[in-house]
């Protein structure tokens, strides 16, 4: 009686139309041998290089505004430079006529609120050397590349409205009590410092700590230095609000820089 020979099982396992012994890989004899590419997909990984750190290089060009990179600070900074020369080497008595219809005073707030708050914030007082100006360019600098040109304005211009309203109501209900003159409802109010002060403390919160802490006690104890000084108090107390009102937006711009 013939005997059949069992089955080799290695045919089995060898690739369809490839020989066993061209089978790369393979060992002979030894059934369900994992290929290279099993070997990848049952888990085993190849080891991949690792990268070295790459040194950050200071790049001090970025504190200052650019077309591209900051263009509401590039173009708000433009007409602020307009502005300035208009008021140094325009006639005194023009430049004096535009700045008293600019004013955001308790008697044009009353009659046209929309125009003098968008016009008292096209003025520097203080002209270009002012530290605010230098305060502007590189507080909404630093701020708009965080959070983007809109929000930027945005809350500058929160910390502008927002002061101004709560600099002016109580003067205009002082004069209504009797306790100020009548003088008191056309003084003479405009610039862009409360809107740097907000930003400036809305910045503060997007900071790495080691740097919030010097930037608010700095500018903070100039803002209470001029309020000691008493020479105008009323904006004094509008830049501590625009910087406080600039520090509540914290938790708003830490999710959207998020």
């Amino acid at each position: 009686m013939e005997r059949t020979a069992p089955p080799d099982e290695t045919a089995a396992t060898a690739p369809a139309g490839v020989p066993v012994s061209d089978a790369p890989g393979l060992l002979d004899g030894v059934p369900r041998q994992r290929g290279p590419r099993e070997s990848v997909a049952a888990g085993v990984r190849e080891s991949v290089p690792v990268e070295e750190p790459r040194l950050r290089v200071p790049r001090p060009w970025r504190l200052l505004p650019t077309p591209t990179g900051t263009p509401f600070t590039f173009g708000y900074a433009v007409v602020l430079c307009v502005t300035s020369l208009i008021s140094a080497y325009a006639d005194p008595a023009l430049v004096h006529a535009l700045l008293q219809a600019s004013s955001t005073d308790v008697a044009h707030l009353v009659r046209t609120p929309g125009l003098v708050l968008v016009g008292s914030a096209l003025w520097v007082a203080g002209g270009v050397a002012s530290p605010f100006t230098i305060g502007f360019v590189l507080v909404l600098t630093a701020l708009e590349r965080r959070i983007g040109g809109l929000r930027t304005a945005g809350v500058f211009l929160l910390g502008h409205v927002l002061a101004t309203l709560a600099t002016e109501v109580p003067v205009g209900l002082a004069v209504l009590a009797g306790h100020l003159p009548d003088s008191s409802l056309h003084r003479l109010d405009y610039g862009v410092s409360f809107g740097v002060a907000a930003g400036t403390g809305a910045l503060a919160g997007l900071l790495p700590l080691w740097l919030r802490v010097p930037l608010l006690a700095v500018f903070g104890g100039m803002l209470l230095q001029d309020l000691l000084a008493f020479t105008d108090p009323m904006t004094n107390w509008g830049h501590l609000i625009a910087l406080a009102i600039g520090i509540a937006t914290w938790p708003v711009l830490r999710r959207w820089r998020a």
